[in-house]
Protein backbone atom coordinates (compact mmCIF):
# COMPACT_ATOMS: atom_id res chain seq x y z
CA UNK A 1 0.00 0.00 0.00
CA UNK A 2 1.32 3.34 -1.11
CA UNK A 3 0.65 6.59 0.77
CA UNK A 4 1.10 9.69 -1.06
CA UNK A 5 1.88 13.34 1.31
CA UNK A 6 1.48 16.53 0.11
CA UNK A 7 4.25 19.05 1.02
CA UNK A 8 2.62 22.22 3.32
CA UNK A 9 3.26 25.46 1.84
CA UNK A 10 6.05 26.98 3.63
CA UNK A 11 5.54 30.20 5.31
CA UNK A 12 6.57 33.31 2.92
CA UNK A 13 8.86 34.34 6.70
CA UNK A 14 10.41 30.93 7.29
CA UNK A 15 13.55 30.29 6.26
CA UNK A 16 15.01 29.12 2.96
CA UNK A 17 16.14 25.17 3.39
CA UNK A 18 19.74 24.61 3.43
CA UNK A 19 19.91 28.35 5.47
CA UNK A 20 20.53 28.63 8.64
CA UNK A 21 17.27 30.82 9.91
CA UNK A 22 18.30 33.86 11.96
CA UNK A 23 16.32 34.59 14.94
CA UNK A 24 16.45 37.61 17.34
CA UNK A 25 16.50 36.93 21.03
CA UNK A 26 16.34 39.22 24.40
CA UNK A 27 17.96 37.65 27.21
CA UNK A 28 17.09 39.46 30.26
CA UNK A 29 19.45 37.00 32.39
CA UNK A 30 18.75 37.32 36.18
CA UNK A 31 18.09 41.12 36.42
CA UNK A 32 14.34 40.65 36.27
CA UNK A 33 14.87 37.21 37.86
CA UNK A 34 12.27 36.43 41.46
CA UNK A 35 14.56 38.00 44.45
CA UNK A 36 14.85 35.40 47.71
CA UNK A 37 12.76 36.27 50.84
CA UNK A 38 15.87 36.92 52.67
CA UNK A 39 16.49 40.10 49.99
CA UNK A 40 13.26 41.61 50.71
CA UNK A 41 13.80 41.30 54.43
CA UNK A 42 16.82 42.74 54.65
CA UNK A 43 16.20 45.50 51.90
CA UNK A 44 12.34 46.45 53.23
CA UNK A 45 13.89 46.66 56.75
CA UNK A 46 16.91 48.65 55.31
CA UNK A 47 14.78 51.32 53.32
CA UNK A 48 11.92 51.90 56.46
CA UNK A 49 14.54 52.40 59.02
CA UNK A 50 16.52 54.85 56.88
CA UNK A 51 13.06 56.68 56.03
CA UNK A 52 12.30 56.33 59.89
CA UNK A 53 15.68 57.95 60.89
CA UNK A 54 15.20 60.94 58.14
CA UNK A 55 11.85 61.46 59.81
CA UNK A 56 13.01 61.45 63.48
CA UNK A 57 15.89 63.48 62.15
CA UNK A 58 13.84 66.06 61.41
CA UNK A 59 12.04 66.11 64.36
CA UNK A 60 14.74 66.29 66.99
CA UNK A 61 16.49 69.03 65.10
CA UNK A 62 13.31 71.15 64.59
CA UNK A 63 14.21 72.93 67.58
CA UNK A 64 17.01 74.02 66.74
CA UNK A 65 18.17 77.78 65.55
CA UNK A 66 18.08 78.36 62.04
CA UNK A 67 16.86 76.17 59.36
CA UNK A 68 14.82 73.54 60.82
CA UNK A 69 15.21 71.74 57.33
CA UNK A 70 18.89 71.93 57.13
CA UNK A 71 19.99 68.51 59.06
CA UNK A 72 17.45 66.62 57.20
CA UNK A 73 18.24 68.08 54.29
CA UNK A 74 22.09 66.97 54.63
CA UNK A 75 20.85 63.29 55.70
CA UNK A 76 18.26 63.06 52.73
CA UNK A 77 21.24 63.62 50.21
CA UNK A 78 23.26 60.80 51.87
CA UNK A 79 20.53 58.69 51.91
CA UNK A 80 20.06 59.10 48.04
CA UNK A 81 23.24 58.05 47.75
CA UNK A 82 23.56 55.57 49.92
CA UNK A 83 20.60 53.79 48.27
CA UNK A 84 21.12 53.49 45.08
CA UNK A 85 24.99 52.44 45.99
CA UNK A 86 23.11 49.70 48.30
CA UNK A 87 21.39 48.11 45.48
CA UNK A 88 24.56 48.43 43.21
CA UNK A 89 26.32 46.62 45.52
CA UNK A 90 23.29 43.65 45.52
CA UNK A 91 24.38 43.23 41.61
CA UNK A 92 27.85 42.78 42.12
CA UNK A 93 29.32 39.37 42.37
CA UNK A 94 30.69 37.30 45.74
CA UNK A 95 34.15 37.34 43.44
CA UNK A 96 34.41 40.70 43.22
CA UNK A 97 33.79 41.42 46.96
CA UNK A 98 36.85 38.50 47.42
CA UNK A 99 38.68 40.33 45.14
CA UNK A 100 37.77 44.10 47.31
CA UNK A 101 38.96 42.63 50.43
CA UNK A 102 42.76 43.72 50.59
CA UNK A 103 41.74 46.76 48.59
CA UNK A 104 39.06 47.96 50.76
CA UNK A 105 41.39 47.62 53.64
CA UNK A 106 44.15 49.42 52.78
CA UNK A 107 42.37 52.34 51.13
CA UNK A 108 39.84 52.29 54.05
CA UNK A 109 43.10 52.63 56.51
CA UNK A 110 44.90 55.40 54.42
CA UNK A 111 41.41 57.27 54.99
CA UNK A 112 41.46 56.75 58.53
CA UNK A 113 45.15 58.18 58.57
CA UNK A 114 43.94 61.40 57.14
CA UNK A 115 42.78 62.32 60.76
CA UNK A 116 45.88 63.06 61.95
CA UNK A 117 46.53 65.24 59.25
CA UNK A 118 45.42 69.08 58.90
CA UNK A 119 42.63 67.30 57.24
CA UNK A 120 41.45 65.81 60.51
CA UNK A 121 39.82 67.52 63.76
CA UNK A 122 38.63 66.82 67.11
CA UNK A 123 34.96 66.67 67.85
CA UNK A 124 33.58 65.72 71.51
CA UNK A 125 37.45 64.69 72.24
CA UNK A 126 37.49 62.34 69.43
CA UNK A 127 39.76 62.96 66.75
CA UNK A 128 37.19 61.06 64.57
CA UNK A 129 36.45 63.15 61.39
CA UNK A 130 38.56 64.91 58.16
CA UNK A 131 37.26 67.77 56.46
CA UNK A 132 37.43 67.83 52.42
CA UNK A 133 36.49 70.35 50.10
CA UNK A 134 33.15 71.67 52.64
CA UNK A 135 32.19 68.30 53.35
CA UNK A 136 33.12 66.20 56.68
CA UNK A 137 33.45 62.75 56.74
CA UNK A 138 34.49 59.72 59.94
CA UNK A 139 36.38 57.26 57.95
CA UNK A 140 36.39 54.77 61.00
CA UNK A 141 33.12 53.68 59.90
CA UNK A 142 34.40 52.54 56.58
CA UNK A 143 36.73 50.60 57.96
CA UNK A 144 34.46 48.42 59.59
CA UNK A 145 32.76 47.29 55.80
CA UNK A 146 36.39 46.62 54.89
CA UNK A 147 37.45 44.57 57.96
CA UNK A 148 34.36 42.43 57.48
CA UNK A 149 35.59 41.85 54.20
CA UNK A 150 39.15 41.37 55.06
CA UNK A 151 38.35 39.13 57.63
CA UNK A 152 36.12 36.67 55.22
CA UNK A 153 38.63 36.76 52.88
CA UNK A 154 41.82 35.85 55.27
CA UNK A 155 40.19 33.12 56.97
CA UNK A 156 37.79 31.78 53.74
CA UNK A 157 41.43 31.12 51.92
CA UNK A 158 42.34 29.48 55.58
CA UNK A 159 39.30 27.38 55.73
CA UNK A 160 40.91 24.19 56.39
CA UNK A 161 43.75 25.50 58.76
CA UNK A 162 41.63 27.02 61.07
CA UNK A 163 42.49 24.02 63.59
CA UNK A 164 45.54 25.33 64.28
CA UNK A 165 45.66 28.75 66.85
CA UNK A 166 48.49 30.14 64.56
CA UNK A 167 46.78 30.07 61.49
CA UNK A 168 43.59 32.08 63.29
CA UNK A 169 45.65 34.43 64.51
CA UNK A 170 48.04 35.74 62.05
CA UNK A 171 47.67 37.96 59.86
CA UNK A 172 43.51 38.33 61.04
CA UNK A 173 44.32 39.15 64.96
CA UNK A 174 47.36 41.47 63.95
CA UNK A 175 46.24 43.29 61.30
CA UNK A 176 42.74 43.37 63.63
CA UNK A 177 44.71 44.90 66.26
CA UNK A 178 46.42 47.74 64.08
CA UNK A 179 43.27 48.25 62.12
CA UNK A 180 41.28 49.54 65.65
CA UNK A 181 44.39 50.92 66.93
CA UNK A 182 44.22 53.91 64.72
CA UNK A 183 40.59 54.46 65.90
CA UNK A 184 42.11 54.38 69.62
CA UNK A 185 44.70 56.74 68.73
CA UNK A 186 41.72 58.97 68.04
CA UNK A 187 40.48 58.18 71.64
CA UNK A 188 37.35 56.92 69.42
CA UNK A 189 36.53 53.73 72.07
CA UNK A 190 32.82 53.29 71.01
CA UNK A 191 33.80 52.62 67.71
CA UNK A 192 36.96 50.38 68.37
CA UNK A 193 34.75 48.38 70.62
CA UNK A 194 32.77 47.50 67.57
CA UNK A 195 35.26 47.27 65.42
CA UNK A 196 36.14 44.25 68.23
CA UNK A 197 32.70 42.65 67.82
CA UNK A 198 33.61 42.63 63.99
CA UNK A 199 36.18 40.88 64.58
CA UNK A 200 34.99 38.21 66.70
CA UNK A 201 31.87 37.61 64.58
CA UNK A 202 34.09 36.88 61.55
CA UNK A 203 36.44 34.60 63.89
CA UNK A 204 32.97 33.05 65.33
CA UNK A 205 31.34 32.23 62.18
CA UNK A 206 34.39 30.62 60.38
CA UNK A 207 33.63 28.00 62.57
CA UNK A 208 37.04 28.36 64.81
CA UNK A 209 36.96 26.38 68.57
CA UNK A 210 35.53 28.36 70.87
CA UNK A 211 38.32 28.00 73.27
CA UNK A 212 40.32 30.24 71.20
CA UNK A 213 38.16 33.06 71.56
CA UNK A 214 39.40 33.40 75.43
CA UNK A 215 42.82 34.73 75.02
CA UNK A 216 41.80 37.68 72.55
CA UNK A 217 38.85 38.06 75.06
CA UNK A 218 40.84 38.21 78.30
CA UNK A 219 42.98 40.79 76.17
CA UNK A 220 40.31 42.80 75.21
CA UNK A 221 38.93 43.16 78.74
CA UNK A 222 42.54 44.12 80.15
CA UNK A 223 42.96 46.45 77.21
CA UNK A 224 39.77 48.28 77.69
CA UNK A 225 40.30 48.50 81.06
CA UNK A 226 44.13 50.16 80.96
CA UNK A 227 42.12 52.64 78.47
CA UNK A 228 39.32 53.48 81.11
CA UNK A 229 41.83 54.19 83.83
CA UNK A 230 44.08 56.08 81.43
CA UNK A 231 41.32 58.69 80.34
CA UNK A 232 40.11 60.71 82.97
CA UNK A 233 36.48 61.60 80.61
CA UNK A 234 35.81 57.64 80.28
CA UNK A 235 36.45 56.94 84.26
CA UNK A 236 33.56 60.11 84.46
CA UNK A 237 31.25 58.25 82.26
CA UNK A 238 31.96 54.85 84.17
CA UNK A 239 31.71 56.27 87.70
CA UNK A 240 28.95 58.10 86.51
CA UNK A 241 27.04 54.98 85.24
CA UNK A 242 27.61 53.07 88.22
CA UNK A 243 26.37 55.80 90.33
CA UNK A 244 22.83 54.53 92.05
CA UNK A 245 21.74 57.94 92.34
CA UNK A 246 22.78 60.06 89.51
CA UNK A 247 21.03 63.42 90.74
CA UNK A 248 24.25 63.91 93.02
CA UNK A 249 26.16 64.59 89.99
CA UNK A 250 23.54 65.77 87.24
CA UNK A 251 24.67 68.75 85.63
CA UNK A 252 28.13 66.93 84.87
CA UNK A 253 28.03 63.72 84.14
CA UNK A 254 25.01 62.41 84.47
CA UNK A 255 23.26 65.45 83.00
CA UNK A 256 22.66 63.42 79.25
CA UNK A 257 22.31 60.05 80.41
CA UNK A 258 19.43 61.34 82.89
CA UNK A 259 17.80 63.31 80.02
CA UNK A 260 17.78 60.38 77.89
CA UNK A 261 15.74 58.18 80.32
CA UNK A 262 13.52 60.86 81.29
CA UNK A 263 12.70 61.53 77.67
CA UNK A 264 12.04 57.77 77.35
CA UNK A 265 9.80 57.91 80.35
CA UNK A 266 7.90 60.65 79.38
CA UNK A 267 6.41 59.14 76.20
CA UNK A 268 5.02 56.04 77.87
CA UNK A 269 3.32 53.90 76.00
CA UNK A 270 1.62 55.82 72.98
CA UNK A 271 4.09 59.16 72.98
CA UNK A 272 3.28 62.60 72.92
CA UNK A 273 3.06 62.25 69.54
CA UNK A 274 5.59 63.33 66.55
CA UNK A 275 6.95 66.42 66.98
CA UNK A 276 6.04 67.02 70.56
CA UNK A 277 9.19 66.17 72.06
CA UNK A 278 10.21 68.54 75.29
CA UNK A 279 14.05 67.07 75.28
CA UNK A 280 14.96 67.99 72.47
CA UNK A 281 14.55 71.92 73.50
CA UNK A 282 18.16 71.66 74.16
CA UNK A 283 17.71 70.10 77.29
CA UNK A 284 18.98 66.58 75.78
CA UNK A 285 22.81 66.79 73.84
CA UNK A 286 22.94 65.03 70.80
CA UNK A 287 19.12 64.26 69.98
CA UNK A 288 19.42 63.90 66.60
CA UNK A 289 22.98 61.36 66.97
CA UNK A 290 23.49 58.93 69.65
CA UNK A 291 20.15 60.01 71.61
CA UNK A 292 17.71 59.61 68.46
CA UNK A 293 16.52 56.51 69.94
CA UNK A 294 15.19 59.04 73.30
CA UNK A 295 13.46 61.06 70.90
CA UNK A 296 11.45 58.09 69.07
CA UNK A 297 10.26 57.06 72.47
CA UNK A 298 8.79 60.45 74.05
CA UNK A 299 7.60 60.92 70.87
CA UNK A 300 6.02 57.90 69.73
CA UNK A 301 6.22 56.13 72.94
CA UNK A 302 6.71 52.37 73.86
CA UNK A 303 4.89 51.22 70.42
CA UNK A 304 7.63 53.51 68.52
CA UNK A 305 10.76 52.04 70.10
CA UNK A 306 8.86 47.89 69.92
CA UNK A 307 8.24 49.58 65.87
CA UNK A 308 12.15 50.09 66.10
CA UNK A 309 13.59 46.99 67.50
CA UNK A 310 10.99 44.54 65.49
CA UNK A 311 12.74 46.05 62.10
CA UNK A 312 16.43 45.38 63.66
CA UNK A 313 15.10 42.39 64.33
CA UNK A 314 13.38 41.43 60.97
CA UNK A 315 16.95 42.66 59.52
CA UNK A 316 18.95 40.61 61.98
CA UNK A 317 16.73 37.36 60.54
CA UNK A 318 17.23 38.08 57.16
CA UNK A 319 20.97 38.32 57.46
CA UNK A 320 21.20 34.98 59.68
CA UNK A 321 18.81 33.12 56.86
CA UNK A 322 21.37 34.30 54.57
CA UNK A 323 24.40 32.77 57.08
CA UNK A 324 22.26 29.79 57.46
CA UNK A 325 21.57 29.20 54.01
CA UNK A 326 24.74 29.51 52.04
CA UNK A 327 27.61 27.02 50.66
CA UNK A 328 30.22 29.60 50.41
CA UNK A 329 32.54 30.17 53.70
CA UNK A 330 33.13 33.72 52.37
CA UNK A 331 29.93 34.62 52.21
CA UNK A 332 29.24 33.12 55.81
CA UNK A 333 31.88 34.98 57.66
CA UNK A 334 31.32 38.37 56.20
CA UNK A 335 27.79 37.71 56.65
CA UNK A 336 27.98 37.66 60.25
CA UNK A 337 30.29 39.79 60.94
CA UNK A 338 28.60 42.89 58.82
CA UNK A 339 25.03 41.46 60.82
CA UNK A 340 27.34 41.55 64.23
CA UNK A 341 28.16 44.90 63.41
CA UNK A 342 24.83 46.47 62.69
CA UNK A 343 22.60 44.28 64.97
CA UNK A 344 25.48 44.66 68.06
CA UNK A 345 25.92 48.70 67.52
CA UNK A 346 22.02 48.89 67.56
CA UNK A 347 22.04 46.98 70.70
CA UNK A 348 25.11 48.83 72.41
CA UNK A 349 23.09 52.28 71.35
CA UNK A 350 19.47 51.31 73.04
CA UNK A 351 21.70 50.18 75.85
CA UNK A 352 23.31 53.27 76.46
CA UNK A 353 19.95 55.25 76.30
CA UNK A 354 18.71 53.14 78.73
CA UNK A 355 21.43 53.26 80.88
CA UNK A 356 22.45 49.88 80.81
CA UNK A 357 25.55 50.85 79.60
CA UNK A 358 28.28 53.70 79.68
CA UNK A 359 27.82 56.96 77.70
CA UNK A 360 30.09 55.29 74.45
CA UNK A 361 29.32 57.90 71.78
CA UNK A 362 27.70 55.29 69.21
CA UNK A 363 25.11 56.12 66.76
CA UNK A 364 21.99 53.89 66.03
CA UNK A 365 22.44 52.39 62.59
CA UNK A 366 20.23 53.82 59.82
CA UNK A 367 18.45 56.40 61.85
CA UNK A 368 21.31 58.46 63.79
CA UNK A 369 22.41 61.65 61.84
CA UNK A 370 25.43 61.29 60.40
CA UNK A 371 26.04 61.21 56.42
CA UNK A 372 29.25 58.94 56.58
CA UNK A 373 27.88 55.73 58.59
CA UNK A 374 24.71 55.95 56.40
CA UNK A 375 26.17 55.43 54.00
CA UNK A 376 28.13 52.69 54.92
CA UNK A 377 25.80 50.74 56.81
CA UNK A 378 23.57 50.94 53.45
CA UNK A 379 26.75 49.69 51.09
CA UNK A 380 26.96 46.94 53.98
CA UNK A 381 23.41 45.82 53.42
CA UNK A 382 24.03 46.14 49.35
CA UNK A 383 26.77 43.67 50.07
CA UNK A 384 24.35 41.43 52.06
CA UNK A 385 21.99 41.62 49.52
CA UNK A 386 24.73 40.36 47.06
CA UNK A 387 25.26 37.28 49.45
CA UNK A 388 21.11 36.46 49.11
CA UNK A 389 21.17 36.46 45.42
CA UNK A 390 23.41 33.43 45.86
CA UNK A 391 21.50 31.13 48.26
CA UNK A 392 21.30 28.17 46.58
CA UNK A 393 17.40 27.00 45.56
CA UNK A 394 16.02 24.06 47.23
CA UNK A 395 12.87 22.33 46.26
CA UNK A 396 10.02 21.42 49.30
CA UNK A 397 6.90 20.09 47.93
CA UNK A 398 7.35 19.75 44.54
CA UNK A 399 8.31 23.33 44.11
CA UNK A 400 11.47 25.58 43.74
CA UNK A 401 11.87 28.18 45.87
CA UNK A 402 15.13 29.94 46.66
Amino acid sequence: MVTSTVPRPRPADAPEPGRKGLAARVSLGRIFAPVSSEFLLIASTALLLTGFGLVMILSATSATAGDPFEAVLKQGVFALLGVPLMFIASRLPVRFWKRAAWPALLGAVAFQLLVFTPLGYDLYGNRNWVEIGGITAQPSEFLKLALALWLGYVLFRKQTLLGLWRHVFIPAVPVAGLVIATVMAGHDLGTAMVLFLISLGALFFSGVRLRIFIIPLVLSVLAVAVLAIASPDRMRRITSFLNPNCLDDYELSCYQPLHGIWGLAGGGIFGLGLGNSKEKYDWLPAAANDYIFAIVGEELGLIGCTVVLALFALFAVGAFHVIRKTDDPFVRIVSGAITVWIVGQALINVGVVLRLFPVLGVPLPFMSQGGTALVSVLIASGVLLSFARTLPATRTAGTLER
